[in-house]
Parts: C-alpha cells; structure tokens; sequence
C-alpha cells in the first residue's frame, strides 16, 4: 500500500512545538494519510496522537527518534512498537533521564560562554516536554544572544566544545535491538547529518543491517538529489525500506522546515 507518508515529526513531548494533537490536526489539514511522531527518546504522545488520528480519520503510527552514542548525529528511527512497558519504554527512561542532569551542565557551559539565561525560563518553554537543545536555542533568541536557533546551534550547542557535556546514549545496536523487541521496526534518520563520506556509511549501514535495521529515511527536505540517490541506493544493496520524513517541529523551533509528505511504501510498517 502506497500512502503519502511523513515518518518523522515532533511534538510538545519533546522539543517541538505543537502537542500531539495538533500535529495530528495540522498532518490532517496538509492531506497527509500516515503521520509517525517520533519524539526525541520519548513514547509518551502516542496514546494523544493515536486518538486524535481516531477523531479526523488520520492513519497515526507510534515512533521515537533514539540519539546513537557512536557518531554525534546518528539518530535511530522506530515505529509501530507495542505501547506499555517494553525495553524501549526502559531505555527511553534512561535518556531522558540523561537529558534532565545535563540541563544543568548546558546553563553552566553557556554561562561559561557569557550567555546568562534562566533555567526557569526553559523549563517553562518546554513545558511537561523533555528539555532538548532547542528549548535553550529559544530563549537565547528571546534573550538577544542570537538571532536565530540556527546560529545557537552553530556558535554554542553543536560545537566541538560542548560535546563535553553531552547526555547518555545507548550504542547504536542496542537501540535498535530495543525496538525490535519491543515489536517496531527501525530506520535510520536523515543519513547527511551523520557525516561520514559514503564509503564508511554504507559500512555503518550494513552494520546497522545486521543489528535489525529495516530502513532508511532516503527523502528529508535538507537532503540534496544526490545524496537521496545514494541512500535509495544504500536500501537497494542493502535489502532495505525507504522511509521519508520532514523533521517537522514547528514554524517557531524549525522555520523552514514544513510538515512534508512523501508517496511512501507501507505494507511492511502496517502490516
């Protein structure tokens, strides 16, 4: 069954925008048929999103985006897990229970760099959600310390220095071997950030094959022709899944990054 799918979204849960809900709404509004919301190491607005998907006739898949310790932005992508207790639900547990202590060490290292903000006020942005980076982004743009996330991110929280400070991870492997006990399936997110040139991710990626991964996010809007090439390529030698996802988090986290679709295969994720 082909559907025109957007597989990778945020919501309130962790550091996007709109609740679960909304995002529903607004997927519903766009004419999106398959919504997956894949907060950040967090499973907690699927129960929200699959009622709301009840209530405008919107097909709504369980996900989460899991941070790999291996390289900075290797992100793991699972979907259709059982909701309730599961070793994902334990893992993701562990993360955001790593992102809550270093709330603490970013306060201290931006302050480190003469950027004073309040703590409160995150917490306050981010609300009953996981505190991630852009909730700090934010408000230094509140405060005059940037002009834009894009450039906290550039100048302060995906630098070199701040590394040193970075959360809990689980290795790649067990977080896909999480989700595949856990019922789901596994993609790889948004391949570019990785950096790796092509011949050590296509290494990555067969590793990955042989931990449980079913697919790679081959469409993403930052994605250039050649680089979704390459992965649609890498999922062809590989025997895996194309996904596509926009990344979504709203106007005011992510502004050019609109809710997208993609005509998608999907009977291996619905099925």
């Amino acid at each position: 069954m082909t559907l025109y799918a957007d597989l990778h979204t945020h919501s309130t849960v962790s550091d996007g925008q709109y609740t679960p809900a909304q995002l529903v709404r607004l997927a519903k509004a766009e004419g999106i048929a398959l919504l997956a919301l894949t907060d950040h190491d967090a499973a907690d607005g699927a129960g929200e999103a699959l009622e709301a998907g009840k209530a405008v006739g919107l097909r709504v898949l369980p996900g989460v985006e899991l941070g790999a310790r291996e390289y900075r932005n290797l992100h793991i992508l699972g979907y259709g897990y059982s909701l309730g207790p599961s070793p994902l639900a334990d893992l993701c547990g562990q993360m955001r229970q790593g992102r809550e202590e270093r709330k603490y060490r970013i306060i201290d290292f931006l302050r480190e760099k003469g950027v004073d903000i309040s703590l409160a006020e995150v917490e306050e942005l981010a609300g009953e959600g996981s505190i991630g980076r852009p909730h700090f982004a934010q408000v230094m743009v509140r405060r005059g310390y940037v002009q834009t996330n894009r450039e906290a991110f550039d100048r302060y929280l995906d630098t070199e220095e701040y590394q040193r400070i970075e959360r809990f991870k689980a290795d790649a492997r067990t977080c896909a071997e999480a989700i595949k006990a856990s019922g789901g399936r596994v993609s790889l997110a948004h391949p570019y950030q990785v950096g790796l040139p092509d011949g050590k991710l296509a290494e990555l990626v067969r590793r990955l094959a042989d931990w449980g991964l079913d697919a790679i996010e081959c469409y993403y809007p930052r994605h250039t022709p050649a680089q979704t090439a390459f992965y649609l390529e890498l999922a062809r030698r590989y025997g895996l899944h194309v996904t596509g996802g926009s990344d979504f988090h709203g106007e005011r986290v992510k502004p050019d990054i609109p809710l997208t679709g993609w005509e998608l295969e999907t009977d291996w994720l619905l099925g």
